[in-house]
């Protein structure tokens, strides 16, 4: 397995954002695999969903168990194979992985910016990417790759610099959200923004609760998210309408040693009786012990922002006009967070602008969490499209 390593990379000068504000003296955390080679033809920015990060690959020397999110995919002699490509994972600006973002110190305030950490948009996450390549030398991607939120990037990275990379794969992605899918954003973010311990964004330094963050309101966040991420069918498959028997036999010799059991201590343990239940608890708890509460927020309104259609009047092949990358989407069948339909949607685009572009449809059954996951047929795909780049690049390394 590859052993990753986390660097950093320190930027004094201010990075303008799309909202009219600016940061400075910002970090972005990031890891590379692989080596870059003689004329820097080969490199692979790989762009992450909401709750990623740089992390794309292999694991770290003192924890073997912490697996890179992508290894699946990106690895020796994987689909996007580290023999061949040099493959870089940033960190985006504002997340909790590394690179600055609320939990870190406002220069201007000596203390954590917390709520008041300027809005990001998936557009300053690639002007920021853009800048940590500047400064690693590389002038031209061999691509931009992501899934969801990372293929968004990667769209972004199109239009944006399309000068600055050759190839685009974009997978289980859309041009901007649906109103269900904001509305599935909305939810979440009130639990958190509701829950006591929120604190206005602030609740990193509290004197009368010190080191208390809005955990209930994370759980609640990520419990809805992870519903929707998931198949009818993989539910089903997995927990379908089974109970936790042995709980319910637990409740009822609990009940019945004592008529004083309080109600609420009754309630709180029988609430839980079926297995899909346990699950998205087990989900959440997890989840509200490594992730950020104000990243959250910033990194859901992202998703919320990005449309590139709408400085196009709403059409979206009018956006791709200046696109000059080829293009590989794909999409799962069974996902309806972003479903096939809106991956054809920029196929559609792509080919009013005569981009070449090759479009996959898997029928997975795993819903929207399927880029993550080992389907063969899929990395195969991956694989066969970026061997076909490799012998691109060996023949003509520079556009």
């Amino acid at each position: 397995m590859l052993i990753a390593t986390p660097q950093s990379m320190f930027f004094e000068e201010p990075l303008a954002l799309t909202s009219g504000a600016s940061i400075s003296a910002y970090t972005l955390r990031y890891e590379t695999y692989g080596t870059l080679n003689a004329d820097k033809s080969n490199a692979v920015l790989i762009c992450h969903a909401l709750n990623a990060s740089h992390h794309v690959a292999g694991c770290y020397p003192d924890q073997p168990k912490n697996i890179g999110w992508w290894d699946s995919m990106v690895g020796p002699g994987k689909s996007l194979d580290t023999n061949e490509f040099f493959v870089i994972g940033v960190n985006n600006l504002g997340s909790c992985f590394g690179s600055t973002g609320p939990m870190h110190i406002n220069p201007a305030t000596q203390s954590p910016y917390g709520a008041d950490f300027p809005v990001v948009t998936v557009e300053d996450w690639v002007n920021a990417q853009a800048l940590l390549l500047e400064r690693l030398g590389i002038e031209q991607l061999a691509a931009v790759m992501g899934g969801s939120l990372g293929g968004m990037q990667a769209l972004s990275w199109t239009l944006q610099y399309p000068e600055k990379m050759r190839h685009a794969i974009v997978i289980a992605s859309a041009p901007n959200l649906t109103a269900e899918n904001i509305a599935f954003n909305e939810v979440a973010r009130r639990a958190i923004v509701t829950d006591p311990d929120f604190n206005g964004g602030h609740f990193y330094e509290s004197s009368s609760r010190p080191e208390t963050k809005p955990k209930r309101g994370l759980r609640i966040a990520r419990m809805i998210g992870h519903i929707t991420y998931l198949s009818d069918d993989v539910m089903n498959e997995k927990f379908g309408r089974m109970q936790r028997v042995e709980l319910a036999e637990q409740v009822l010799t609990q009940t019945s040693m004592s008529s004083n059991t309080p109600p609420a201590y009754r309630y709180s343990t029988q609430e839980v009786e079926f297995q899909i239940e346990s699950y998205l608890r087990y989900q959440g708890d997890k989840f509200a012990e490594y992730f950020d509460a104000n990243t959250y927020l910033l990194i859901t309104r992202a998703l919320d922002y990005f449309d590139p259609s709408r400085s196009s009047n709403g059409s979206l092949s009018a956006a791709f006009a200046k696109v000059k990358a080829k293009f590989l989407l794909v999409s799962f069948k069974t996902d309806w967070r972003f479903s096939p339909q809106r991956s054809r949607e920029i196929v559609n685009a792509l080919v009013d602008n005569r981009v070449v572009v090759s479009y996959a449809e898997i029928d997975a059954p795993h819903g929207h969490d399927a880029f993550l996951l080992e389907d063969q047929r899929y990395l195969s795909l991956v694989k066969a499209y970026f061997k076909n780049l490799t012998q691109e690049l060996n023949q003509s390394p520079n556009l």
